[in-house]
């Protein structure tokens, strides 16, 4: 997803902002993406579905925006406080929160959520992403982390037990005391890379991101579908961790936007060991 340039009224309209909106999850400029006629009726209208079907894309509504979340881009329809017209805005993340929105619809407390849409593929198959490359370089682990509650603090470690299909031993994922369910795919271990927590000023601290792991020098989105070691012990890449309104919440700063597909990762443990700050990571 990339922002656009756009402002002035049209940021603050109806189909200017839908325009900014579709653009920027499509990572497209909004003179590519056609004018709603004023003729053509309630968004989305003809102009936008026919356009979006020559890309093999098409727009599913979502039923019940309040409670929906998903692991990626959606666009909400937004209402101002205070009343006003409605505007577009990107939503993103499970649970979903706001990634971007072109006319500051959500800058001040009491925006409603009236409804959404979901950019889709027409045909799934065809528009799955190939997989990455796997990394070339090794990482090292440069912070340990654990958190006995959802939202209790964290605690920083020089080595933990790994819990093959559970966790690191004292953290919340072992047993099922976290934000998220236990036990499933991808949500034994979390990991993100120093450099990204980095990026930000000042630093993302480990009680903002709540990852597990700290790493450095690999690129953890190539390790999707992938084994590889930290250390000893052998582990295996789920799905990335991408942000959503938890870690917003936890930051207490705009941080949703910025992690977008930099969130880190999702891994199963494969067998017990112990991690330790130091230990190489590497693909296997």
């Amino acid at each position: 997803m990339r922002e656009v340039a756009i402002g002035g009224r049209e940021a603050t309209s109806e189909a200017g902002s839908f325009r900014a909106c579709l653009a920027a999850i499509l990572e497209l400029v909004p003179d590519a993406v056609p004018d709603h006629p004023a003729d053509d009726g309630e968004l989305p209208g003809w102009q936008e579905t026919r356009w979006l079907g020559g890309l093999g894309l098409g727009l599913v509504p979502v039923a019940d925006a309040a409670s929906f979340s998903w692991a990626g881009p959606w666009i909400g329809w937004v209402r101002p406080a205070g009343g006003g017209g409605r505007r577009a805005a990107v939503m993103y993340g499970v649970p979903s929160g706001v990634a971007w929105d072109p006319g500051g619809a959500t800058a001040d407390e009491g925006w409603q959520l009236e409804g959404g849409l979901v950019v889709a593929a027409l045909d799934v198959a065809l528009a799955r992403p190939r997989r990455p490359e796997a990394p070339a370089s090794t990482g090292t682990v440069e912070g340990i982390f654990v958190a006995a509650d959802a939202g209790a603090r964290v605690s920083a470690l020089e080595e933990a037990r790994a819990l093959a299909g559970r966790g690191l031993d004292g953290d919340r994922h072992v047993d099922g005391r976290g934000t998220f369910p236990s036990g499933l795919p991808g949500s034994a271990l979390t990991l993100i890379e120093a450099e990204v927590c980095e990026s930000f000023d000042p630093p993302l601290e480990p009680g903002e991101h709540r990852r597990n792991v700290v790493t450095r020098g690999i690129d953890l989105n190539r390790l999707v579908g992938r084994d590889f070691g930290i250390g000893a012990v052998r582990c295996r890449g789920m799905r990335l961790c991408e942000p959503c309104a938890v870690v917003e919440r936890y930051a207490a700063r705009p941080v949703l936007r910025a992690l977008v597909h930099r969130g880190g990762l999702r891994a199963d443990i494969l067998a017990d060991g112990v991690i330790r700050i130091g230990d190489r990571l590497a693909y296997i």
